[in-house]
């Protein structure tokens, strides 16, 4: 195979003979220097299971770009892992890296003037960075995800680190000891990979692959999986393809495709940070904002029943689902009932087409029929009213319920609210709000895992609901409402709100309200409070950062033409 010539500019011409001297000393040859350059961009680190792998895959990537007539160019950008940081001051900084590896990638491969981009990720937000940094450079560019970790094994149970967060509430509550946590926490992560629920990475992972930024079949495998080099090189050589093919990113991320990852998620009960991650990929490649909306998910979530029997509310892990038939089994699944449309796809393929190639296990019980589904309505919701001008997402994974109503609880930090429901502070009918900490306010829109797990240890996840202008994790199941915007700290309703107020939640009704004279209270004016951070990169972010409702991007007005 023969690739294209190279259409960039970093090395054409007599002028240009410093850049090539500078790349002939790093080894490049005249035959290296007359391909296309491809970048890969890779969030390897040493720190997390995550990525860990990553460097491993980045050399038959390499090679398999090399072998298709591409001249391989690493660069390597960061990661913040959830797991690591989750409940404490690092925390803030992951939503950030999303737009920082975006940042990155765009820096890098624009400096460089390259000619296609290969990503590897891994970690929650390394997946819609990389395909932000794909759509604003517009690109042929493929996204392979390293893959799940496994399951952690203990009594019998298969483990992930949701049980870990969780084991933190029982042994608060007195329900579990600490030497039994410690067993917990050995047993529940085995090696490499990302989060094994339906938590974010995997939840984006299917994401990108329904959008057509990924090859589905690639992203399925676990981190450790044997086929796991073989899939690396093969993403090199897609990307060479694309080059050759003309497939460029924002040929991809269309009205519909975005609306059919939408309901890849919602049938999968996955994570409400699809939500933030898939608005602010369309906000990136310029679809308009009544092309796609946070509404669109709410009717998508409705129309869409949950089909694979995944955690944190179901019984399964992203490596069963990948067993059981994977991603293409699950698009022919909801292909069968209508609920999504054929797109184009990074491999050439249309998205039926990759549907069409599923292989189902026989007796697999992880992915069902629309007909007979796990849950009849999918896993999140869209709600506005009283605290919720801008709109907030509800989570429905792991329960029934679909109207709540009692006394808020208010804190204006997560950590105190963990402290409460530690010291048994928390009651039965109570509604917790946690705010202060949205996309500006936080800074960064922490998880509230913690807390959520400590709720869910302690016993009361069926009997408390929570609201925030934080996020959730994937892990995180239960009535929890996140992403209310405006959010407190630019002086939403949330601000406002005050302990024993009376808040409903009516999902059926779309409708997050107060009983409490709001308005009277605004009246009297709002005092934002002081910024945690008041310089470097924190600072920056929440000058920049718009509202949850709209993706939580940097860097642009949302209506300017891209």
């Amino acid at each position: 195979m023969t690739a294209k010539r190279p259409s960039h500019t970093l090395i054409k011409g007599p002028a240009r003979a410093p850049a090539r001297a500078m790349l002939r000393a790093a080894g490049f040859d005249d035959e290296r220097l007359a391909r296309p350059m491809i970048a890969i961009v890779n969030t390897w680190t040493s720190v997390t299971p995550c990525n860990m792998h990553l460097a491993g895959l980045a050399d038959h990537a390499r090679a398999g770009i090399e072998a298709a007539g591409g001249t391989a160019v690493d660069f390597n950008t960061i990661v913040v892992t959830d797991g690591i940081a989750m409940g404490t001051e690092g925390m803030r900084a992951s939503l950030m890296s999303r737009d920082c590896v975006a940042d990155s990638a765009e820096l890098a491969v624009r400096g460089h003037c390259l000619d296609a981009v290969l990503f590897l990720v891994g970690c929650d937000k390394t997946l819609p960075g990389a395909a932000m940094a794909a759509a604003r450079l517009d690109l042929p560019s493929v996204i392979l995800y390293g893959g799940s970790i496994m399951q952690g094994h203990r009594n019998g149970k298969n483990l992930t680190i949701q049980d870990v967060f969780e084991a933190v509430g029982a042994c608060a509550a007195g329900r579990i000891s600490e030497a039994e946590l410690v067993e917990v926490e050995k047993a529940a992560c085995p090696g490499a990979g990302a989060c094994g629920g339906q938590f974010t990475a995997n939840t984006m992972a299917l994401a990108l692959s329904v959008l057509g930024l990924s090859d589905m079949a690639l992203n399925d495998l676990p981190a450790v999986h044997p086929q796991n080099p073989k899939a690396a090189a093969g993403a090199g050589r897609l990307v060479v393809e694309a080059l050759n093919a003309g497939r460029n990113a924002r040929s991809l991320i269309t009205p519909l495709s975005l609306k059919n990852a939408a309901a890849a998620v919602t049938a999968t009960a996955g994570s409400t940070n699809a939500v933030l991650h898939l608005l602010a990929i369309a906000r990136e490649a310029g679809v308009p904002k009544d092309a796609f909306n946070i509404d669109d998910f709410d009717a998508i979530s409705r129309a869409t029943p949950v089909i694979a029997d995944l955690k944190p509310g179901g019984r399964y892990m992203a490596p069963d689902m990948s067993a059981a038939g994977g991603t293409r089994l699950l698009v022919q699944r909801l292909q069968q009932s209508g609920h999504l449309a054929d797109a184009p796809t990074i491999t050439g393929r249309t998205l039926f087409e990759e549907a069409a190639l599923a292989k189902e296990t026989p007796g697999q019980d992880v992915i069902c029929s629309a007909d007979n589904p796990v849950k009849a309505r999918g896993g999140f919701g869209v709600l506005y009213g009283d605290l919720a001008p801008e709109g907030c997402v509800v989570k429905l994974a792991g329960h029934d319920r679909l109207h709540v109503s009692g006394p808020a609880r208010v804190f204006d930090s997560e950590d105190s609210c963990f402290e409460a429901v530690n010291q048994g502070r928390i009651t039965k009918g109570d509604v917790v709000v946690i705010r202060y900490e949205g996309p500006a306010g936080g800074p960064g829109m922490r998880e509230m895992l913690a807390v959520t797990a400590a709720i869910q240890g302690a016993g009361l996840g069926d009997d408390v609901a929570l609201i925030t202008d934080g996020r959730f994790s994937g892990a995180t199941y239960g009535f929890m409402v996140g992403h209310v915007a405006p959010e407190a700290a630019r002086g939403g309703p949330l601000a406002f709100i005050r302990d024993g107020d009376v808040i409903t939640i009516d999902v059926d009704g779309q409708r997050l309200d107060v009983d409490a004279d709001l308005a009277a209270r605004m009246a009297r004016g709002f005092i934002a409070p002081k910024p945690r951070y008041p310089t470097g990169a924190y600072a920056k972010y929440a000058a920049l950062v718009r509202s949850a409702s709209d993706g939580a991007v940097t860097g642009f007005p949302f209506d300017a033409p891209r």
